[in-house]
């Protein structure tokens, strides 16, 4: 929950203009601001997405953001299951599965967030929280889990400073790779980006291990000099 009209046109204008490499790349907005980035961004390789989406296609539910309302807006990506979501909101394992089937009914690239808390991964259930996470996405999308995003997010590294090291970050994707494979899902096409407390400085070494494909990028994202200089990390 950040941005303005100006300080979004300022971080946007300084993306659109730089070389940002082979890597692709995606902004996901508060809602408010997706016509403004829409008309930003026309006709750059920077693609924009939500950060939710409501698993109904519309009726009494206020305040609510569709899939469909953000497919009119030109999204290509939406964000679902944020640890923020899941934390603050309450929302279940079966919600955010529901949330990326309705991304992907409308055309949308559902970006699937996992991730332990720092109890869970001092207990040594890493494994088997995400594992929980994931399962209710593989289940419910089936074959089309192939086509989504997946993201793991330790929780205990969103906004901290603390970093999971390469060779942590790795065990898990690797992981996560193992369980779209058991679950059905060609594994190799999912990419999975890491997220927490990426950073320039940090940036290449993450996204040099085998199955880490990207980042999903937070704090970082609000600098334009930093968000390119991990994008072209990326690239």
């Amino acid at each position: 929950m950040n941005g303005s009209v100006a300080s979004n046109a300022a971080l946007l204008a300084a993306v659109k203009s730089a070389p940002l490499g082979s890597a692709e790349v995606s902004v996901c907005v508060p809602a408010p601001y997706l016509r403004d980035v829409a008309t930003l961004l026309e006709g750059s390789a920077v693609a924009w997405g939500g950060q939710d989406c409501s698993p109904h296609e519309s009726g009494p539910y206020t305040g609510d953001v569709s899939a469909a309302m953000l497919k009119e807006l030109g999204c290509r990506h939406v964000i679902v299951g944020h640890s923020e979501r899941r934390a603050l909101h309450g929302e279940t394992d079966r919600l955010v599965a529901e949330k990326a089937r309705a991304a992907l009914a409308h055309g949308l690239v559902p970006i699937v967030c996992v991730g332990e808390t720092l109890a869970e991964r001092e207990a040594g259930a890493t494994e088997k929280v995400v594992a929980r996470q994931l399962g209710p996405v593989i289940e419910l999308l089936g074959p089309r889990s192939a086509t989504m995003v997946l993201a793991y997010e330790p929780v205990w590294a969103i906004g901290t400073g603390k970093t999971a090291t390469p060779a942590e970050a790795q065990a898990v994707h690797a992981f996560l790779r193992r369980t779209l494979a058991q679950g059905g899902a060609a594994s190799q096409s999912v990419p999975i980006l890491y997220g927490g407390s990426v950073k320039p400085d940090n940036a290449a070494q993450l996204f040099a291990q085998a199955d880490i494909d990207g980042g999903l990028i937070g704090g970082a994202s609000l600098n334009a000099a930093d968000f390119i200089a991990i994008c072209r990390a990326a690239g």
